[in-house]
């Protein structure tokens, strides 16, 4: 079974409903740590030393966060530099994340039409997270597509919340219990994009 950390990050989580759904459906699953970030730090001091030891001790890592202006919250983006150290996580030493698998978890205000090259946003979600991907590949990671829940801002029914809830759930523990095909899942725009086709059922 692999062990998965969650590294969640949402400044404004009180106010997130479909984050507050995410969050419910996995941080209690067996295998799983759910690691707030903006509880833990919120003075945005970070224990790189323990950070480090929690990514060691996970065979998946998980970044959790709403997609704000096409990256990610500034906690999480102060985590990556402070802690992806070089000589740890990247350089002729720094093999301390090699063969883990990672993705994002996204949740975005606007649907997946806004995210196409004639879209508002110009730009896929898949090439709006390229640099995220390359962080991963120097850190010679298994990258995944993104998880994402699209729409926000339009309003999602609590029937569509507790969808994508599921969705995280399933997908979770696919990769817990080594379900998931991983190969295929790349070939997606997002990971959740059809889920039945990348998860073999035992």
């Amino acid at each position: 079974m692999n062990k998965i950390l969650i590294l969640f990050g949402h400044p404004a989580f009180r106010r997130s409903t479909i984050n507050a759904a995410l969050r419910k459906s996995v941080e209690n699953l067996k295998g799983i740590t759910f690691h707030d970030l903006y509880a833990r730090y919120p003075d945005f001091l970070i224990d790189v030393s323990h950070e480090q030891r929690l990514c060691e001790s996970h065979d998946i890592i998980v970044f959790q966060h709403p997609f704000y202006w096409y990256s990610t919250p500034s906690l999480i983006k102060e985590w990556f530099d402070l802690v992806l150290e070089h000589a740890w996580a990247y350089g002729a030493s720094g093999t301390a994340l090699a063969g883990k698998i990672t993705f994002q978890a996204l949740t975005a205000g606007g649907d997946f039409s806004n995210y196409q090259p004639d879209g508002l946003n110009l730009f896929t979600i898949r090439q709006l997270t390229t640099p995220y991907r390359a962080t991963a590949n120097l850190c010679r990671m298994e990258w995944l597509p993104p998880f994402a829940v699209l729409g926000i801002h339009q309003g999602l029914p609590k029937e569509d919340r507790i969808c994508h809830a599921e969705d995280y759930r399933k997908t979770l523990m696919a990769l817990r219990d080594n379900q998931l095909d991983l190969a295929k899942a790349r070939n997606y725009e997002l990971l959740n994009q059809d889920l039945n086709s990348i998860i073999n059922e035992v």
